[in-house]
């Protein structure tokens, strides 16, 4: 039941003829878990928590980075080097206190992932990388929960939401539209490509009116299509389409919640790559070990903050491999570790089998200075 106070708080909702007090009680009922406390991640909680969903799940493993802040919203300077989830579930509780939130301080991943959406109804995809996405739809389509989708480059965003429940089955899934994931060198993140700062409020918020919506008994507009949108020129476009039944996840062998290696699947399998953590490279440079240390972050976030090594940004290592030695040691770095494994990845099948892949990144270094 509702209080007087909850229906106060939300009065101008609840007056929408096709609102009414029955679908706000529906959102007290609802539980919605939200992949990713980052940028998208940030918008949608915000709404999801003032409108009065009661269970909103929080998971994300990362932290607080000063580069965040232009567009993670819930998130100030006194926070950087905390736990996302922690500093969202502690922020979003003074936003509405009716609200029973659940945060777990790790990331989505195969072995963990069945657990965690168990006791949720719609599963919210704010992440910014194509093996969790893939996670994501795949376990939604196994475990028959509704997924809403938002993700963003530049000035560009796109909302949809996949496997909502019709009168004739489920809507299409991320499968039906991507049956496969872009080579690795051809998949840019907002910290290669950059993004606008207000961009992820926009789609963000979109994600969570879904969410809401669905949540609420109300339909969505967005299931089998896919909503586009360019800030830059406020040009829009949505995209109809259908469940392809070439799905690989309806294939019979694929039918019994069978999650995959969606590292290997999209192209970034790290098993017989070479590492190095920061430990062992301190020790390195103590004893004087001659290696080549490469960077392929972006300039900006090299001018930010460095290890002095040389600067080659992801994109441009094809057309710079002669820079980097083919003999001796060479350690190649990122922001977290990804970027420069797709770099080591592209790299061994042009010959090179000396490279050592620097666990964690400039992250994991930074943190241990």
């Amino acid at each position: 039941m509702l209080s007087q106070e909850e229906i106060e708080r939300y009065s101008r909702q609840i007056r929408l003829p096709e609102f009414g007090i029955e679908a706000q009680h529906n959102l007290k009922n609802a539980k919605i878990l939200v992949v990713g406390a980052g940028a998208l991640g940030c918008a949608v909680l915000n709404y999801l928590s003032a409108s009065g969903i009661g269970k909103i799940g929080i998971i994300d493993g990362d932290k607080v980075e000063l580069s965040n802040l232009h567009r993670q919203v819930l998130f100030s300077s006194e926070d950087i080097g905390e736990s996302k989830a922690e500093v969202a579930q502690k922020k979003l509780s003074k936003i509405n206190q009716h609200i029973d939130f659940q945060i777990e301080k790790r990331f989505l991943t195969v072995s963990n992932a069945f657990n965690i959406v168990e006791d949720y109804d719609i599963i919210i995809d704010g992440t910014d990388n194509f093996p969790t996405r893939y996670l994501v739809n795949d376990l939604c389509f196994f475990t028959d929960k509704i997924n809403v989708h938002g993700s963003i480059q530049g000035f560009q965003g796109q909302v949809a939401v996949f496997n909502a429940p019709l009168e004739n089955g489920r809507s299409a899934n991320y499968r039906d539209l991507y049956p496969t994931p872009p080579l690795p060198e051809d998949s840019k993140s907002c910290a290669e490509n950059g993004v606008i700062g207000a961009l992820p409020g926009i789609i963000g918020a979109m994600m969570a009116l879904e969410a809401i919506k669905l949540a609420a008994g109300l339909n969505s507009a967005l299931c089998n299509s896919i909503f586009q949108i360019d800030t830059l020129t406020f040009q829009t476009n949505t995209l109809i389409f259908r469940k392809d039944p070439e799905n690989p996840l309806t294939r019979k062998e694929n039918r019994q919640n069978n999650l995959i290696n969606y590292q290997e699947f999209c192209g970034l399998n790290k098993q017989e790559m070479k590492t190095i953590n920061v430990q062992e490279l301190k020790k390195w440079q103590a004893e004087g070990v001659e290696f080549q240390l490469i960077d392929v972050r972006e300039p900006a976030e090299f001018d930010e903050a460095n290890m002095e090594g040389l600067l080659i940004p992801l994109q441009q290592v094809p057309s710079r491999m002669e820079e980097i030695n083919k003999e001796g040691k060479v350690v190649i770095h990122c922001r977290s570790g990804a970027r420069s494994a797709n770099a080591i990845q592209y790299l061994n099948q042009h010959g090179y089998d000396n490279l050592y892949n620097l666990e964690g990144g400039i992250i994991a270094w930074l943190s241990q200075q």
